[in-house]
């Protein structure tokens, strides 16, 4: 009895002087544990008389039970004070500004290519892209262009070899469709090109196309008006006009190029026109025949009208962008306004 006593009075002392988890497990193997005092205070039963037992049994539990929810009570106290010191160093100041989400967004140059793109594709048109390292035959040879052509000088264009340039408009792309021999044919091949051209505010050494081509049975010079007027007007409003002049193109006969009515002042002379009230914005013209025989197609049976846009140009009037070269400098203070 009197060694009970002093178990549990050991115990509840070294509980309530215990500093931390450590401590308080030391207590609760050394009392509580297979060696501990309790277990040994059992063990030693065989010592006291059979009557006697029961009652020692019944002792020896309590006082476990005591022990047991002393040591709970103090770690309980434990993880309570482990949590309000968490929180307190986790603790958030509501009072402080947000940090600014910086979210980013397309493109000028991506929008326009995609407003492009959907509106060709909802005329029927397939988007076709091709190589940017290509062979001269199909950059220059296979679209009219004879070796001796001004175009082929390495002053205007970008050679890797003889035979192997950096193409200067994505016409090639159109070629290789044509080879294929899969008519008829409706197609755009949007992609980047390169011409030696010195940077300013409208030129740059590379830069996008988008080039059309339809290739069918009975297609006209009135097929190409109807669908680059339609093309106007999707882009630039439903009162866009747009007016064709002659031109010269080695792949296409008869060329021309087409101009717009301002949308800036309706056609009546601006400053963003230059008081013309028309702004030029893509050639175009049908499709020469020795182009189709060149690419195996009999130009007697079909017939077709091709076109193209430097994406920059579109964008720029567009967003009414003054200089390309923003368009590339990747300042965020210019193009986080689109």
């Amino acid at each position: 009895m009197q060694n009970l006593d002093s178990i549990l009075k050991n115990a509840a002392n070294e509980i309530n002087e215990a500093v931390d988890m450590d401590k308080l497990n030391d207590i609760k193997v050394r009392f509580l544990g297979k060696k501990g005092e309790l277990t040994s205070v059992l063990k030693s039963m065989k010592d006291i008389a059979p009557e006697d037992r029961p009652k020692m049994g019944q002792m020896v539990n309590e006082i476990r039970n005591q022990i047991q929810e002393s040591l709970d009570k103090k770690k309980a106290d434990f993880e309570a004070k482990i949590l309000e010191k968490k929180l307190e160093s986790e603790t958030i100041d509501v009072t402080l500004p947000g940090k600014v989400q910086r979210v980013g967004h397309l493109h000028p140059n991506t929008k326009t290519l995609r407003e492009l793109e959907d509106i060709f594709v909802g005329m029927g048109y397939k988007v076709v892209e091709g190589p940017e390292i290509e062979f001269d035959y199909y950059n220059f040879e296979a679209l009219n262009i004879p070796a001796d052509h001004p175009a082929k000088d390495e002053q205007d264009t970008f050679y890797i070899t003889k035979d192997i340039l950096l193409r200067t408009q994505t016409s090639s792309v159109q070629v290789h469709e044509m080879e294929k021999g899969e008519l008829p044919i409706r197609m755009i091949s949007p992609g980047r090109v390169f011409r030696s051209d010195e940077v300013d505010a409208t030129h740059s050494p590379t830069f996008h196309q988008v080039e059309g081509l339809v290739i069918d049975k009975g297609i006209t010079f009135a097929d190409l008006k109807g669908t680059l007027q339609e093309f106007a007007r999707r882009l630039f409003g439903e009162d866009t006009k747009v007016k064709f002049r002659p031109h010269h193109f080695q792949f296409t006969e008869p060329s021309a190029e087409m101009d717009v009515s301002c949308f800036k002042c309706k056609g009546k002379g601006c400053r963003f026109c230059k008081g013309e009230g028309w702004i030029e914005i893509l050639g175009c013209g049908v499709v020469h025949p020795h182009v189709l025989e060149m690419s195996g197609i009999d130009p007697e049976v079909y017939t077709g009208f091709a076109f193209g846009v430097g994406l920059e140009r579109i964008s720029l009037f567009k967003y009414e962008i003054d200089d390309m070269r923003l368009l590339y400098e990747n300042d965020t203070r210019f193009l986080k306004q689109f």
